[in-house]
C-alpha cells in the first residue's frame, strides 16, 4: 500500500463513527429490535458488536505496533453477542464506546512512521497479518455493518407492508 492511499484509508478510517451516525438517523428506531426471517442480526446487536469489535481492533493495533510477531485473538463473534446479552446492553453507551476507541487508534495510526506498517503477527483465523491488512479489515468493518443495516430495514420494511 502506497503511503497516499494508506493516509486515505486512515481518513475514512477516522470518520466511521460520524459515517455510523449519519446512517442511524436514516433507520427508525421502532425497527432496531428487528430480525429478519433467517435470524440475522438486529440492528441494535449489530451495533453492540462494532463496539465489541473495536475493542479488539483496538488491542489488535497496538499489539502490532507494540509486540509485531506475537499473535493477535479471535473471538467468536455470535458466541460474544448470544453470552454477552446483545439485546440487553445500551445503544448509547456503546456508541459513546465506539467513538472514544476509534478516536484514540485514529489518533495513534495517523502519525506512524511508515516502517510500522509493515509489522506483522499471527492471526487466527487470517494468518499472517501486517499493520496494513489490519487497516484493510477495519476501514471495511463499518461500512459493511452499515449494509447489513440498510437489508435489515429492507426485510423490516417488506413485513410492514
Amino acid at each position: 500500500m502506497t503511503p497516499r492511499q494508506r493516509a486515505e484509508k486512515i481518513a475514512a478510517y477516522g470518520n466511521d463513527y460520524y459515517r455510523l451516525v449519519e446512517a442511524l438517523k436514516t433507520l427508525p428506531k421502532e425497527m432496531w429490535l428487528f430480525r429478519d426471517e433467517h435470524g440475522c442480526w438486529s440492528i441494535h446487536e449489530h451495533l453492540i458488536h462494532i463496539a465489541d469489535s473495536e475493542v479488539n481492533s483496538y488491542i489488535r493495533c497496538r499489539r502490532l505496533i507494540a509486540e509485531p510477531g506475537n499473535d493477535l485473538m479471535a473471538y467468536d463473534e455470535n458466541v460474544w453477542a448470544d453470552s454477552l446479552h446483545y439485546h440487553e446492553q445500551s445503544v448509547e453507551e456503546t456508541l459513546a464506546l465506539f467513538k472514544w476507541l476509534r478516536r484514540k487508534t485514529y489518533t495513534l495510526i495517523k502519525s506512524l512512521p511508515e516502517e510500522a506498517w509493515a509489522n506483522s503477527a499471527y492471526h487466527p483465523e487470517n494468518g499472517n497479518m501486517t499493520l496494513d491488512d489490519w487497516l484493510d479489515v477495519y476501514v471495511a468493518h463499518v461500512p459493511e455493518h452499515i449494509q447489513y443495516m440498510r437489508e435489515n430495514q429492507e426485510a423490516w420494511l417488506k413485513t410492514e407492508a
